[in-house]
């Protein structure tokens, strides 16, 4: 009686378990020995694997990281864009009474000036820069773009950056130009002499065929004078073997 009993109770929870399924609309997968192990979710997304490019200014602004590669905020080597400022603080108020900010008895102010404010711009190799500032702009270029090694005869990838630097002093309406030549501290100093000043002839010769005998203009060779990096090192070098031409803004 006892084993009747239990055989109807396990045969009605079966009958159950059946029922509930088929009202729910359950339907159980059947297993597979190859199916996936599932993996973690991410808690970061990952932007890059999103929209996969080498170009930064190819992804979506506001989701994109400011470098190919980075995941986006959140991860460890992500970069703000430079223009969000959405977690600039209040600016700190400044009290004008305060005593730090108190001139000494009998003390008086400088006159005001206008500061010379210096913009550069300088391309991906380090070829060619320039600089504006209120007063003048320069630029310099590399002597490898314009000449062969130990030489003062303007290469064929001299003609088109000497060509634009004379449409900027045509478009400044300079009348007076400065072209200084520079070479690093290899070899003597009377060579660097003599080799840094016919560069600067050589350029200076093909920017006057471009602006005429309106501009006047002031050619020095300093040999390895004035050096803007460092000697000991060939990108340093490089970088002092150079020919610099500047001229003042029109009023």
């Amino acid at each position: 009686m006892g084993f009747t009993r239990w055989r109807l109770a396990a045969r009605a929870a079966a009958a159950s378990s059946a029922s509930a399924a088929l009202v729910l609309g359950i339907t159980a997968p059947a297993a597979r020995a190859d199916d996936p192990t599932p993996g973690p979710t991410p808690s970061v997304p990952d932007i890059a694997t999103r929209y996969p490019t080498d170009d930064p200014t190819g992804i979506p602004t506001a989701q994109a990281p400011s470098l190919p590669g980075e995941k986006g905020p959140g991860d460890p080597g992500f970069s703000a864009p430079p223009d969000d400022f959405k977690d600039s603080g209040t600016p700190v108020r400044v009290d004008a009474e305060a005593d730090g900010l108190r001139l000494a008895a009998g003390a008086k102010l400088a006159e005001p000036k206008v500061l010379d404010i210096k913009f550069v711009t300088e391309d991906l190799g380090g070829e060619e820069r320039r600089e504006d500032s209120s007063a003048k702009t320069k630029f310099t270029l590399q002597a490898e773009v314009l000449f062969a090694k130990n030489s003062a005869e303007l290469g064929s990838g001299a003609k088109g950056r000497i060509e634009a630097i004379a449409e900027e002093i045509e478009k400044q309406g300079s009348t007076e130009v400065n072209v200084f030549g520079f070479t690093d501290d290899l070899g003597s100093y009377a060579h660097g002499k003599q080799l840094s000043k016919k560069r600067a002839t050589a350029v200076q010769t093909a920017l006057a065929r471009k602006l005429g005998s309106e501009v006047s203009f002031n050619v020095r060779g300093y040999s390895e004078d004035y050096p803007v990096a460092d000697n000991r090192t060939e990108e340093g070098r490089a970088k002092n073997r150079r020919v610099e031409v500047s001229f003042p803004k029109k009023g």
